[in-house]
């Protein structure tokens, strides 16, 4: 091959290769169609609040600044007899233009100091006001400028329906002003406590973690049905099933803490076993079910209804046991066979209120009307 064909080659591969370079620039980026510009620019559009998300948006707004962060510092001791400060957190919600605030009583138990955070961050140190440790309320007063505090709107927890949304505010983990919603998810529930039994809880799935409780839990008209309590977790976080005390006990207990101090309950004053067929067989009772008393407290309500206790101790199986008693087996119209039956029955009685009683002594049945006592009036257990 000549030079002078050589050179020709090369020049003609040169242009060969500028053309498909020239190509790929060229098109390897098609400009966007008129459908892929229309679709870029509808993601960025506003679209509007759905109705739920406007409910949620305007109770947030309106409720959010009556729900307090309770700080509880309580003393513990080592090992070395050191006293050490803990801290725990809760909420809790404003009820009035005086500074008085509802949240749970396990969130202040035992705390030797109380401090209070408003929505705007200020801080008040808080004094106990009342408690029902039996219904896990407790009332707390802090002393602050009435244009402050946003009292929240109690309602109503006797007409609620499964299914209803609801909302909590509180500050899990320390998170202050945390929403969360979701529904009701059953009515009527039963919480065992430290102290008795809280009857006609509400469950709900709104996510409830520690630091919720106290908090409220509200309808979408943004009233409190509810105080948040307690969930069930195995983690010790939300799963889904949380607990409400009903505003309706607690609007019930709130004149009595305010005034009180606490909650001024009939007294019945009785300990009591509960019967089963067995033993009722074995006592040749004439009753199969019901509450066999042991013990009547000296001046209670029972002592003055003259209910008598057990009389002669046995031994049934190896439960040690005081027989010859009454054996309770209604009250207020209602079946007795525990003494939660007995307590939850009692719960919205006060002092001076009549109350039927039917139980058995002996083969000997006996219905009357007795009138309830207060606890002032405790005295000592007799048989």
């Amino acid at each position: 091959m000549s030079k002078r064909d050589f050179w020709k080659i090369v020049l003609f591969s040169s242009f060969i290769s500028a053309g498909v370079v020239f190509f790929f620039l060229r098109w390897s980026s098609p400009p966007s169609t008129q459908a892929e510009f229309a679709q870029s620019s509808g993601a960025t559009l506003d679209t509007p609040l759905t109705e739920d998300e406007s409910i949620n948006i305007r109770i947030y707004e309106s409720r959010s600044r009556g729900v307090v962060n309770i700080t509880s510092t309580t003393l513990e001791y080592t090992w070395f007899l050191e006293v050490v400060p803990r801290q725990g957190v809760g909420s809790g919600v404003v009820i009035d233009k005086k500074g008085h605030i509802v949240t749970n009583y396990h969130v202040i138990r035992d705390a030797e100091r109380l401090e209070v955070t408003l929505y705007d961050k200020e801080t008040y140190e808080a004094k106990r006001v009342g408690i029902d440790p039996i219904n896990d309320i407790a009332v707390l007063k802090i002393d602050c400028p009435e244009e402050k505090l946003y009292p929240a709107l109690l309602g109503r927890s006797d007409d609620l329906k499964v299914g209803q949304k609801v909302l909590a505010i509180g500050n899990p983990f320390g998170l202050a002003q945390t929403l969360t919603t979701g529904i009701i998810s059953s009515l009527q529930r039963t919480l065992r406590t430290d102290f008795g039994l809280i009857d006609d809880v509400i469950q709900t799935d709104a996510a409830i973690n520690p630091g919720n409780s106290g908090g409220p839990l509200l309808n979408r008209r943004g009233e409190v049905i509810g105080i948040n309590t307690a969930i069930f977790s195995r983690t010790g976080e939300s799963v889904g099933i949380g607990f409400a005390v009903p505003v309706d006990t607690v609007s019930r207990i709130l004149p009595d803490l305010l005034e009180h101090g606490r909650v001024l309950r009939a007294w019945f004053g009785i300990q009591g076993q509960p019967l089963s067929p067995r033993l009722a067989q074995a006592l040749r009772l004439p009753v199969e079910e019901g509450l066999l008393v042991v013990q009547v407290e000296s001046r209670s309500s029972a002592d003055q209804a003259g209910i008598r206790g057990g009389q002669r101790r046995v031994f049934f199986g190896n439960l040690p046991l005081l027989i010859g008693g009454d054996v309770i087996v209604a009250l207020g119209g209602q079946s007795v066979t525990s003494m939660e039956d007995l307590a939850s029955i009692l719960e919205d009685k006060r002092p001076g209120d009549r109350i039927s009683v039917v139980y058995y002594r002996g083969q000997k049945k006996i219905e009357k009307e007795m009138q309830l006592e207060g606890t002032q009036g405790q005295g000592r257990f007799r048989f």
